[in-house]
């Protein structure tokens, strides 16, 4: 999966700029990682691009286990974070998560998805 074609991706199901597209998706991205295990967030940041495996890989405080936050709280935080509005941010997580539904192996989104709370497959298949 290639930087450009993830970004256009989302650009796409979205009403958002291709500049906007790159900010939601990388805040996404570190957000989605704060979220995950340490084993899943390697295994994310392994099927990434270099340049977007980084917000990923940020050194923070990790935990071993998954620390998933609800939707609703994850949007709003997104929100705050790219500077968009809320129905913008759920948008744009949604098609991030839409994009790497379909750049992932089955196996590798289950495995991401598994560790987020249900409410996060209802946001992806919204724009998918």
């Amino acid at each position: 999966m290639e930087q450009k074609v993830l970004i256009r991706a989302v650009a796409e199901r979205t009403t958002l700029s291709r500049e906007e597209s790159a900010d939601v998706t990388r805040a996404v991205l570190e957000g989605l990682a704060d979220q995950l295990s340490d084993g899943e967030a390697r295994r994310l940041a392994a099927d990434l691009p270099e340049e977007l495996a980084g917000q990923v890989q940020l050194p923070r405080r990790r935990r071993k286990g998954a620390h998933p936050v609800g939707v609703d709280d994850f949007v709003r935080q997104l929100s705050e974070h790219a500077g968009l509005t809320e129905d913008d941010a759920r948008a744009g997580a949604g098609a991030v998560l839409a994009a790497l539904r379909e750049a992932l192996s089955a196996e590798d989104y289950g495995h991401l998805v598994g560790q987020l709370p249900a409410g996060y497959t209802d946001l992806e298949a919204a724009t998918g």
